[in-house]
């Protein structure tokens, strides 16, 4: 590792009008303290206030910033892919617009990849008071289950916060998913990784605009993208269905033709309730074959190209 080096922040933005001086300041001291070549990459995801007009202001005074405006409002794991994909560091922290991701802290982060680790990223010991503990231990419990069930070991309480070599980044880049979760690639991508504990803050400014159901169709992203489990769930449903539903005929067809021999119904009608029943299971056994077949275990696929906004 050579003495200068460079460095890149890319800040994910929405929202943020009340924060983003503070969150300039103190990343810049940050950089500055670190190493005299680095870049901030301002990433506006669609913001409906004045945060794309403050950012422009800023990188009119500053050559060390880039600001990216998206088209519209794509989240904050597109956001954060767009500035990886901008970013020209030997190494590029990725940190929430919010104040919550610690600029303080990226000169431990800088320390360690000196070491040799290709991977540091941030761990929440402890979340902000507005959060009430029982939305701290639902996070915490939230990813102790999707670190069990997940087919690579995502770090627990770890979020995008983060610093990645220059070579992780190329390869997550390089990835070919649109709707991603970057702290789960970042794991799958492998390399050597390792966490820094730091107590998570309060909001700078500004209310989250994350919600109940929000949290629970990113948790619905994550398991469905780097978890077997619920295509095996699907799988042994369609099993269980199958065996009940052959039984079940297996059951009507003894039934039916016990009760034609007592009643003396004619042969004709006992042939076409035979012919019905058989249909009948061949059309379930098939839809619920093609359900659990679909239960395949998917495979990420390394692409070439930058994901591109």
């Amino acid at each position: 590792m050579s003495a200068i080096f460079s460095l890149s922040a890319v800040v994910a933005c929405y929202r943020e009008e009340g924060t983003i001086h503070a969150m300039y300041e103190r990343l810049t001291a940050a950089l500055q303290s670190i190493t005299p070549k680095y870049e901030i990459i301002y990433v506006n995801d669609g913001s409906p206030d004045g945060s794309g007009n403050i950012l422009d202001e800023l990188a009119r005074k500053d050559p060390h910033l880039t600001v990216i405006h998206l088209s519209r409002n794509f989240g904050a794991q597109a956001a954060l892919t767009a500035g990886m994909c901008q970013a020209t560091g030997d190494a590029v922290v990725l940190l929430d617009g919010d104040l919550q991701d610690p600029p303080e802290l990226i000169p431990a982060f800088v320390k360690k990849w000196q070491e040799g680790t290709e991977v540091v990223y941030g761990i929440r010991r402890k979340r902000e008071r507005s959060m009430g503990k029982i939305n701290e231990w639902l996070y915490h419990l939230f990813y102790v289950l999707f670190r069990k069930m997940s087919y690579v070991k995502v770090p627990l309480d770890a979020g995008e916060f983060s610093l990645l070599d220059r070579k992780v980044v190329e390869w997550m880049n390089a990835l070919p998913e649109r709707d991603r979760l970057l702290r789960g690639l970042r794991a799958w991508v492998g390399f050597r990784q390792t966490g820094i504990e730091y107590v998570r803050p309060e909001r700078y400014a500004g209310k989250s605009t994350n919600n109940f159901w929000r949290n629970l169709t990113w948790a619905r992203k994550a398991i469905c993208s780097f978890s077997y489990a619920p295509l095996e769930w699907v799988s042994i449903l369609a099993g269980i269905v199958t065996a009940l539903s052959f039984a079940a005929i297996i059951f009507y067809i003894a039934t039916f033709f016990s009760w034609t021999r007592l009643h003396a119904v004619p042969r004709r009608s006992s042939s076409s309730f035979s012919s019905s029943a058989a249909s009948s299971f061949y059309q379930s056994v098939s839809s619920l074959s093609m359900c659990g077949g679909s239960s395949r275990k998917p495979r990420l696929v390394r692409g070439s190209s930058c994901v591109r906004w």
